[in-house]
Parts: C-alpha cells; sequence; structure tokens
C-alpha cells in the first residue's frame, strides 16, 4: 500500500538522521574542557569509530547479501586487505623513526634481515596510491574469485564456503614471516597520517569525522544502487535466479558488479579502521570475524541497509559491553543471538519494528 510504502520511508530516513547526529556527538563531547561533565574518554571516540569502520562492513555485506542473495563468509578478508594496504603505506611512514632507525625498511624487515624494499611495497609512500590499493586489491580478489564461482553457478552455501576457505587461506598465508606483511605481529606503531601525528586529538576527530563521512556516502551509494533498476534487477535474481536467467539478462555480470562494488566497500572500512585502532595484523582475517559481521546483518535486519548500520553498532556495543568481564561467555552469546534472530527476528529489529507498525 502506498500509504504504508511512504510511512516506512520516512520512519527509515528519520532513524537515518537520528543515528547521524547521534554518531557527530563523540568528537563535539570529546573537545570539551577536562572536568566537563558531559565531556566524553578518547576511548569512547576511537571505540565508536571503529564501530563506524564496521557498519561499513556490514553495509557492504548487506548490499551482497541482503539485495543479491550472495551470502559472503569471507568479507573479513577484503576488510583485512583494504586495512594492510593502509597497514603499508602508515609503515612507509615511520622512516627512521622506527627502533632501528632505517630510513626505508620497516623494523620487521631489519629485524627478518631483508636488504631492500619488496617491489610490492613500492609506492605505498604515496597516500593516494595506498587508498586506490585499498579498493582495487579487494576488488580483484572479488572479481576473480566471483567470476570462477558464478559462471560455474555455484551459489548457496557452497558459495559461503568457498568465500570462507578463501579467507582462511589468507590468513594462514600473512601469518607467515616470508610474506613481507609482519608475520604474526603484523604492522602497528604508526607515527602520522598525511603529516599529522596519530595519537593527538586532532587527528582521533579527523579520522573519526572521515569515518563517518565514508559511511554516509556508502550508505547513499548503496540506496541508490539497491533502489534503482539494477536494484530491483538484484531482488528478482535473489528470489528467482532461474527466471531472471530465463529472461536473458546476464546474471553473472549483475552478481560479479554488485559482489567487486561490496568487496571495494569493505576494503574502504578496513583502511579507515586501521588508523583509528593503530594496528592490524592476521588475525583480522579469521573466519570467525566474516562470520560475526554476517550476524550483524542478520540482528539488525538483511535486506534494509540501515538495519545492518544499527545491528552492527548494537551487536559490538554488547560485545564491548560484555567482554569488559566475561570475555568468554561472548561466543555463546553471538551464537544465541544467531538462533534468537532465525528463529523469532528473521527480519531483525527493523523487521520488528515496522511489524508493529503495520
Amino acid at each position: 500500500m502506498p500509504g504504508i510504502s511512504a510511512l516506512r520511508f520516512n520512519l527509515r530516513l528519520g532513524l537515518v538522521v537520528l543515528i547521524f547526529v547521534l554518531l557527530l556527538l563523540p568528537p563535539v563531547l570529546n573537545a570539551l574542557p577536562a572536568g566537563h561533565p558531559l565531556r566524553i574518554s578518547d576511548f569512547v571516540v576511537a571505540v565508536t569509530g571503529k564501530w563506524i569502520c564496521y557498519a561499513i562492513l556490514a553495509l557492504s555485506i548487506d548490499l551482497a547479501w541482503g539485495y543479491a542473495g550472495i551470502l559472503s563468509l569471507g568479507h573479513g578478508a577484503f576488510f583485512a586487505l583494504g586495512g594492510y594496504a593502509m597497514g603499508m603505506h602508515l609503515m612507509r611512514m615511520i622512516g627512521n623513526r622506527g627502533v632501528y632507525g632505517h630510513p626505508v625498511l620497516p623494523d620487521f624487515m631489519v629485524f627478518l634481515g631483508y636488504k631492500e624494499l619488496p617491489w610490492y611495497w613500492l609506492g605505498f609512500e604515496y597516500f593516494p596510491f595506498a587508498m586506490l590499493m585499498a579498493l582495487l586489491v579487494p576488488g580483484a580478489l572479488a572479481g576473480l574469485v566471483g567470476w570462477l564461482a558464478f559462471r560455474s553457478r555455484i551459489t548457496g552455501v557452497y558459495l559461503s564456503i568457498i568465500t570462507q576457505a578463501m579467507t582462511y587461506a589468507l590468513m594462514l598465508a600473512f601469518f607467515r614471516n616470508d610474506m613481507g606483511f609482519g608475520g604474526n605481529n603484523g604492522f602497528t606503531d604508526f607515527k602520522d597520517l598525511l603529516g599529522v601525528p596519530l595519537n593527538t586529538p586532532s587527528a582521533r576527530a579527523g579520522l573519526y569525522l572521515a569515518a563517518l563521512g565514508a559511511l554516509l556516502i556508502t550508505l547513499l551509494i548503496s540506496a541508490y544502487t539497491v533502489h534503482s533498476k539494477f536494484g530491483r534487477l538484484l531482488i528478482a535474481i535473489r528470489d528467482a535466479e532461474s527466471r531472471v536467467r530465463f529472461l536473458g539478462y546476464d546474471v553473472t555480470a549483475f552478481k560479479l558488479f554488485v559482489f567487486v562494488l561490496s568487496a571495494m566497500m569493505a576494503g574502504l572500512a578496513g583502511a579507515l579502521y586501521v588508523p583509528i585502532v593503530g594496528i592490524i595484523n592476521p588475525g583480522e582475517f579469521s573466519p570467525g570475524n566474516s562470520i560475526e559481521a554476517v550476524v550483524w546483518v542478520a540482528f539488525g535486519g538483511r535486506g534494509t541497509l540501515i538495519g545492518a548500520i544499527l545491528g552492527a553498532f548494537s551487536v559490538n556495543a554488547l560485545k564491548t559491553w560484555l567482554t569488559s568481564f566475561a570475555p568468554d561467555l561472548w561466543l555463546l552469546v553471538l551464537g544465541a543471538l544467531f538462533i534468537i534472530v532465525t528463529l523469532f527476528l528473521p527480519r531483525g529489529l527493523i523487521g520488528l519494528g515496522w511489524r508493529r507498525r503495520s
């Protein structure tokens, strides 16, 4: 019904505006003088900034899964690759301020006996190049995996297993010291970004606002995509792929495009995440991270975009609170959340709200 559709659109728009207004508050309140009753700590700003990056990752998963039916359990790999691209730039910017004082080689390369910088590190001293690689490398990997899978008409659980195997293989590869990516320790001890020291309040606020701006841009891109004719075709592919093929559409091309786009969004999230948290290591490739991100989307509401954002914030807020006093319980709670959503909230939190209003 047109009236209900308009009401839902207005409610979603209002929820988006409310979320972004609330997200603008942390850096403002953090800038208040010390001792002010409304001032929040640097920790809260950093944690909220991390959640914003997770929200972009959740958006990327919802774009592929919620609208095209591509359930990827490997988006954590795209996220981590984007993070490593940014980490390589930040490591190049350390220069002779490292422990060993080498003007070119990062400390871990000096420790491992490298004589010169590997060829695949060239160019990462330039920020635009690093950002470009944070998008292109995950996009290229998604393009390769997607092309091989979609042209063979691999779907459902088989595609999920392939993407999960991909991220597990990358995790094992990046743990190796001879890969040239820091092995088990990864990258850390970053100094500055674009000439601004990372441990300053202005840098924290700038990174936070950059992540928030990226979240808004990716949300607009995703909304434009799914509400266009292309988006309607994606939904048709999700619901009845064989019928869309029968009508003459190139299903492989449509699925490949949205899969690559979502991977690039995940890479952007990873690139923003690294300077905010100050570290990147192979643990980010863990298949468990990708599965957890899928739970965010399911909990918030698959196929709604705003639900993915809401799910990322709510689940990670619960995780931060719970792990502060009972970290061993988190995996049990995460599993319980997935069961609850599957049995009682198939449309997530957003779907619960719409059902009550209809």
